[in-house]
């Protein structure tokens, strides 16, 4: 089974996804049995696209106001580079796990499509 964070997660995998912390979501297992693979594919990478852009404004807070010299400085041009690190940083930390933003984002995603799909 592809691990929940690198890609789609079959519906025959449900079972197996939907347990975390020795308890399992119903609602998630029977939801994921209604969308297709590739929905569930897409949804993924949107969720974690969402929780990037969150962490991604989260990190750039922090930077803000940080003075002196060296990558994160107040110096010219750092502003810029600075900007494209936390976006990179913010990817990484998302496509690694994240902060767990993105798998209630994707629960919430799958359980909507799955209501749609009747």
């Amino acid at each position: 089974m592809q691990s929940s964070l690198n890609g789609i997660i079959d519906p025959s995998y449900a079972k197996a996804y939907t347990r975390t912390a020795s308890r399992t979501d119903p609602l998630l297992a029977e939801a994921l049995t209604k969308v297709s693979p590739e929905a569930q594919k897409k949804t993924r990478a949107k969720a974690q696209e969402f929780e990037a852009m969150f962490l991604n404004s989260m990190f750039s807070q922090m930077t803000t106001g940080i003075k002196g010299e060296g990558p994160f400085g107040d110096t010219t041009g750092t502003g810029i580079w600075r900007s494209m690190l936390t976006d990179e940083y913010s990817k990484s930390f998302a496509k690694s796990g994240g902060v767990g933003i993105s798998n209630d984002v994707f629960r919430t995603l799958i359980l909507q499509q799955a209501n749609r799909a009747g």
